[in-house]
């Protein structure tokens, strides 16, 4: 009997915004603003061969208290700008960026998209999300008044007319005969009417077919809507899980709904985000994995972090004592603005209870519980020991590959590139030379055909 074929692993870089997973006041870790830092980041994901760069959005400062959230890194230069500054001093290395849907227009985003694609001779992927709250919408002009429902529809008109966009040129239309003085072959190249709830337009689409016809197209959430999205017409997804179990059964959820949608398995790309530790030994990785945690989640962040389900001020308790006896704050305002984790803490006087039961049965202070009850890293140990776990969650479906996220910025990565991937291209798992030239390429993804009457694009999700 034949063993299954060993499938080739996907690697990507994330280079992280404005969290408190970043340890920025390591004496390692540079600026999150300067281009050095994007180029040098960018530079070592290409010499390790990775499929992609992933820059998330932050288009407004985290609040608390009324106040900037100084203890996360702050400043978030514009997407765009980086990206395409990066296509000048990288070859191979795809670009990903997230957009969002609700505070921008189909033709400005088409544009930009199409015009990365031609700089970066094919590199450019777009990850569409809408925003999920009125206080980054008051930075826009619609921001703050677009009711909930109507940001969704508006992101799902958003994707299929930036679509029909990029379809307007088939790659047909250019003929530049010099001996006729004939540059188009259809005077019409380019032309689009889009009638529709939230967009009205017609013109002419100015930026010829791109070489991956369109962006690569990813998608970030784990709804039932964004993994409906995911399969009907995303490129990659990315995924939440980084263990087996969660791993297979998201892989599977997801990869079987494709076939409804005349799609394949390999025609979507399940990527989830993972952070690491690495040590010469799997004992010195864990040591170092907890001072890690240590630095991550300082006493003021645990105070800070604790005021997202108890919706009020506890700077006057001790990071290093136990809870509050005190009940949360509920109510619709909430302390921490523009803050994601408060949302998975809706229903908060029962998040309460829990912590407090977990802290009572394991003796935790605020720090240690805040520490114990958020992200841990998820690959830990040795060089030889990580590219194992990696290798054995690919080959199980448990993902087809992972986007990094190293906690030093921007050298981070660089200890990973060295050591991880050589054994995972000895493994006979990962590419020891690019086979293409474009992000579908990499990605093993055929070049769409442009389709002038397309259906309208399946719904974005948050971010």
């Amino acid at each position: 009997m034949s063993s299954k074929p060993l499938k080739q692993i996907h690697l990507a870089a994330h280079f992280p915004g404005v969290n408190n997973t970043t340890v920025w006041s390591d004496p390692a870790a540079g600026s999150h603003i300067d281009f050095d830092s994007f180029v040098h980041f960018a530079r070592t994901a290409e010499r390790a061969k990775f499929d992609f760069l992933f820059l998330a959005e932050g288009l407004r400062l985290r609040e608390q208290g009324g106040q900037i959230y100084d203890l996360d890194v702050v400043g978030r230069p514009d997407t765009f700008t980086v990206l395409a500054a990066l296509a000048a001093v990288t070859e191979r290395l795809g670009l990903t960026g997230t957009i969002n849907s609700t505070f921008n227009e189909p033709y400005e985003v088409a544009r930009q998209f199409a015009s990365l694609d031609h700089l970066s001779e094919g590199r450019a992927a777009w990850n569409v999300v809408t925003s999920w709250d009125a206080f980054t919408g008051e930075n826009f002009r619609r921001g703050g008044f677009l009711p909930r429902e109507e940001r969704y529809s508006r992101a799902q008109e958003f994707l299929a007319t930036a679509t029909e966009l990029f379809d307007s040129w088939d790659g047909s239309e250019i003929l530049a005969d010099a001996g006729s003085g004939a540059f188009l072959r259809d005077a019409r190249a380019g032309a689009f009417a889009h009638r529709g709830q939230h967009f009205d337009i017609e013109g002419h689409f100015n930026v010829p077919r791109s070489p991956q016809g369109r962006p690569v197209i990813f998608q970030a959430g784990d709804s039932d809507e964004g993994r409906e999205f995911a399969a009907a017409g995303a490129d990659a997804i990315f995924g939440r899980y980084g263990t087996l179990d969660a791993g297979r059964e998201f892989y599977a959820d997801v990869k079987g709904r494709l076939p409804k949608y005349g799609r394949t398995p390999d025609q979507l790309k399940i990527l989830p985000a993972a952070t690491f530790v690495l040590g010469d030994t799997d004992a010195e990785a864990r040591e170092a994995a907890h001072e890690v945690r240590r630095l991550q989640v300082s006493g003021q962040t645990a105070i800070k972090f604790l005021e997202h389900v108890w919706n009020r001020d506890l700077s006057g308790y001790d990071p290093d004592g136990p809870l509050p006896d005190i009940d949360p704050e509920v109510g619709e305002n909430t302390i921490a603005l523009g803050r994601a984790s408060v949302r998975e803490y809706r229903d908060q006087r029962a998040t309460a209870r829990q912590w407090r039961a977990l802290a009572e049965a394991k003796n935790l202070s605020i720090r240690e519980l805040v520490i114990s009850t958020t992200a841990d890293q998820t690959f830990v140990g040795s060089a030889a020991t990580v590219a194992a776990q990696i290798d054995t969650l690919v080959q199980a479906d448990a993902a087809d590959g992972f986007i990094l996220v190293p906690h030093i910025t921007p050298g981070g990565l660089d200890v990973f590139a060295d050591t991880v991937v050589p054994l995972l291209q000895e493994r006979g798992v990962f590419r020891t030379e690019y086979a293409g030239t474009t992000l579908r390429d990499h990605l093993g993804l055929a070049v769409p055909e442009a389709v002038s009457d397309r259906q309208a694009a399946p719904r974005a999700t948050r971010s």
